[in-house]
């Protein structure tokens, strides 16, 4: 499993939202000013394919002009320490002692083995993994198999690039932190996550089409449209997942807008539409966001 962003078993949290132009000419890139400073806000596609290419001129003038990187986690120190995220993924990703996947998934963990088999991987070898888990492998798995790589995505592709010009990254949160989030559902929300996920990668084909036309065809409300059905539909991890995280990003954003430096900051682009997003919890304090 790779790591960088929220590892979510759901496709829109892993399909953010690709860093495109849109129709009208404006990307997924916002601007707030602070008082001596300017706070770029680039919605990230976490995973992408080579053919997707490479992040428009606006991402690129944006990342010129910062100082510093912030991320939803410090890619840097991630990608160094990668035994420390591989601990923390455990601490949350283990059933407890003398639980197995099998007996959780009932008459369920056939049709879910059959789909793993279906996508590279032997469900038995994770007997021993909280669902959650499954579903984040399941949905990594066939985003790969179609191409999909977290080395191609927004964040890796900025974190090499910061490394090499010496621009700090650091992160909005800790992996411990985002992997608390799916070991925190219960054992039946997850195994609800895992069966969503099930019929997610069924028709993963045309979501992803879908959604990926959406965004390059800068039909910004349908997307933030998707979010609220997908949010009505398991209100216990997208609250979780979004709401929640955005008003803690927004308190350190906040403070960002007190510095000197100029900061990029990445996150999904889920986070950036809908209700209650980054972008809507900083207009609600005042701040003027500017879409680009």
């Amino acid at each position: 499993m790779k790591y960088g962003a929220l590892p979510a078993g759901v496709l829109l949290a892993a399909l953010a939202a690709p860093a495109t132009g849109l129709a009208d000419g404006r990307h997924v890139l916002w601007t707030v000013d602070g008082e001596n400073n300017t706070v770029y806000l680039l919605g990230s596609l976490h995973v992408l394919r080579p053919k997707d290419g490479s992040l428009p001129a606006a991402a690129d003038d944006a990342y010129a002009d910062a100082e510093q990187l912030v991320m939803e986690i410090d890619m840097d120190e991630a990608l160094a320490d990668p035994a420390d995220l591989v601990q923390a993924m455990q601490a949350q990703a283990m059933l407890p002692e003398g639980q197995s996947l099998k007996v959780l998934l009932g008459a369920d963990h056939a049709r879910v083995a059959e789909r793993a088999r279906s996508a590279g991987f032997d469900l038995e070898l994770l007997d021993r993994f909280a669902p959650w888990f499954v579903a984040v492998t399941l949905m990594q798995l066939e985003l790969e198999n179609r191409g999909f790589s977290a080395e191609l995505g927004v964040e890796q592709t900025l974190t090499r690039r910061a490394v090499a010009d010496h621009k700090p990254i650091s992160g909005l949160e800790t992996a411990a932190q985002q992997f608390a989030i799916f070991g925190g559902l219960s054992l039946e929300q997850q195994k609800r996550m895992l069966l969503m996920t099930l019929d997610e990668t069924a028709e993963l084909d045309a979501e992803i089409d879908k959604l990926l036309a959406a965004w390059r065809g800068g039909d910004i409300e349908s997307l933030a449209s998707t979010l609220s059905a997908e949010y009505e539909r398991f209100p216990e991890l997208y609250g979780p997942l979004t709401e929640n995280r955005n008003r803690s990003w927004v308190t350190r954003l906040v403070d960002l807008l007190d510095d000197d430096d100029d900061y990029l900051v990445v996150v999904g682009a889920l986070h950036l539409v809908g209700r209650n997003s980054v972008i809507e919890l900083l207009e609600q304090r005042g701040y003027e966001v500017v879409q680009r």
